[in-house]
C-alpha cells in the first residue's frame, strides 16, 4: 500500500489536510459569498425595518401633533364657549332683573290704582250717605218746624228736589 493511503503515515494526514484546506477554501469561497449574500439581506431586511420604523415614528410624531393642535383649539373653542355663556347667563339675568323690577312695578301701580279707586268710591258712598244723611235730617228739621202749621207747597218740592240732587 503506498505511504499516501495508510493512515499511520505522515503524509496520508498532510493529504487528508490538505484536502480539507482545498475543501474549505473551496466550498468556503462559495459558503462566504453565501454568509455574505445572507447577512447583506439580513442587513438590508434590518434597514428596511428600520427605515419604515423611522416612517412610522415620523407619521406617529405628525398625527400627535395635528391631535395636539386638534386638542389645543378645541380647548380654545370650549373656553369661548364657556365665556360666550357666562356673557348670556349675565345678559339673561339682567334682563329677568330688569323684566321682574318691571312687573313689580307695574304691579305697584295697579294696586295703587286699585287703592285710589276703593278711596274714590268709599268717598263717593260716604259722600253719598252723608248728602242723605243730610237731606233726611234737613226733612225732620224742617217737618218739626212746620208741624202744626201749614205746609208750603215750595219747600216740600224744594226738599224732594233737595233729595234727589244729592244722589
Amino acid at each position: 500500500m503506498p505511504a499516501f493511503l495508510n493512515p499511520a503515515e505522515a503524509e496520508f494526514w498532510v493529504g487528508a489536510g490538505l484536502l480539507i484546506f482545498l475543501g474549505i477554501v473551496f466550498f468556503g469561497a462559495k459558503a462566504h459569498k453565501a454568509i455574505a449574500a445572507a447577512l447583506d439581506a439580513k442587513a438590508a431586511s434590518i434597514q428596511a425595518n428600520l427605515d419604515e420604523a423611522a416612517r412610522i415614528r415620523d407619521e406617529a410624531r405628525r398625527l400627535l401633533e395635528g391631535l395636539q393642535a386638534e386638542r389645543a383649539e378645541a380647548e380654545r373653542q370650549a373656553k369661548e364657549m364657556l365665556a360666550t355663556a357666562e356673557v348670556q347667563v349675565r345678559q339673561f339675568e339682567a334682563e329677568a332683573k330688569a323684566k321682574l323690577e318691571e312687573a313689580i312695578e307695574r304691579r305697584r301701580r295697579m294696586a295703587e290704582q286699585k287703592i285710589a279707586t276703593a278711596e274714590a268710591q268709599a268717598a263717593a258712598e260716604v259722600k253719598a250717605a252723608a248728602a242723605e244723611l243730610a237731606a233726611q235730617m234737613a226733612e225732620s228739621v224742617l217737618a218739626q218746624r212746620l208741624t202744626g202749621a201749614k205746609a208750603d207747597p215750595l219747600v216740600d218740592r224744594a226738599i224732594g228736589q233737595l233729595a234727589s240732587k244729592l244722589q
